[in-house]
């Protein structure tokens, strides 16, 4: 079993600069699409335009200069982000359990979907800034067109509504220190760096625990219309009374989150390898 072990090691260390790569141009497009959103939703605060989620965000860089390169680049890089979130599922190489392994398998899911409409926007050059729009009643009235499809709905709501305020508790408890190997940073810039990273976790908290709340209340009144995606979510908040300025600070906190996902493409500490013979890359 040590030669085993030993010879799964070294296949690891081959395979850690490309897993490595993957991972960090994952984040890094990761941010771009989250600070766009987060520009989109700043606007609408100001009064211009609507709020928008990460489809419809992607949709306005097709008549933007070198927009469609962009596009073509975040592809590739949401593609490489699924790749190592499904590398993740399958080894473990952090020793998270099952229950996290479950939710990297259903974010690469996510991200491919997102990589392939960056992709086919990048072909087409068919930009519409309300591509997301209407998504989250489609799939709400179908899912409720099923045997019990309305307490599905129900049941969806509250877990979206629970990953939300986990995220809230994250934002306030998580040791983002583990995660990150900012020892190159002097104190104050690392202090900086955990501020900013614990503000957008808690916006992307606040805006998901809203969309599991609409979500649920689409289920209750039997009403799929009532479902909201991202973007139709964060325009309802600007509805608001102070509606404008929690949208405001909705946006600026996303993009915050946008920068944390910059820190984590430079500075997030990636392992390979599963069990006790996990690889830092970091230090390889």
């Amino acid at each position: 079993m040590n030669g085993v072990g030993r010879a799964v090691d070294e296949l690891a260390r081959q395979a850690s600069p490309w897993v490595q790569r993957l991972a960090r141009l994952g984040y890094l497009a990761k941010a771009i699409v989250y600070m766009l959103v987060g520009v989109i939703a700043f606007q609408a605060a100001l009064g211009s335009g609507q709020a928008a989620g990460s489809r419809g965000a992607l949709g306005t860089l097709p008549d933007e200069p070198f927009g469609r390169v962009l596009l073509a680049a975040i592809a590739v890089g949401l593609f490489g982000y699924s790749l190592w979130r499904c590398y993740g599922a399958a080894a473990d190489p952090e020793n998270d359990g099952t229950g996290p392994r479950i939710y990297s398998a259903g974010v690469a899911v996510v991200h491919v979907g997102l990589g392939l409409a960056a992709a086919r926007l990048a072909l087409s050059g068919a930009g519409s800034g309300g591509a997301d729009h209407g998504n989250a009643q489609h799939w709400t009235a179908t899912a409720m067109a099923q045997p019990l499809g309305r307490w599905l709905v129900m049941a969806a709501g509250v877990a979206i509504i629970g990953w939300g305020i986990a995220q809230l508790v994250r934002a306030w408890k998580a040791r983002l220190d583990d995660q990150l190997d900012l020892r190159p940073l002097n104190s104050g810039t690392r202090a900086w760096v955990i501020r900013i990273s614990r503000a957008g976790i808690a916006a992307r908290g606040v805006v998901f625990a809203l969309v599991g709340l609409f979500l649920f209340l689409a289920g209750l009144r039997y009403n799929p219309a009532e479902a909201r995606d991202t973007g139709d979510t964060m325009q309802a908040l600007g509805q608001q009374p102070f509606g404008p300025w929690l949208l405001a600070v909705v946006a600026v906190g996303l993009f915050a989150y946008g920068i944390y996902d910059l820190i984590r493409a430079r500075y997030r500490v990636i392992r390979v390898g599963g069990g006790s013979r996990g690889i830092r890359l970091d230090r390889v």
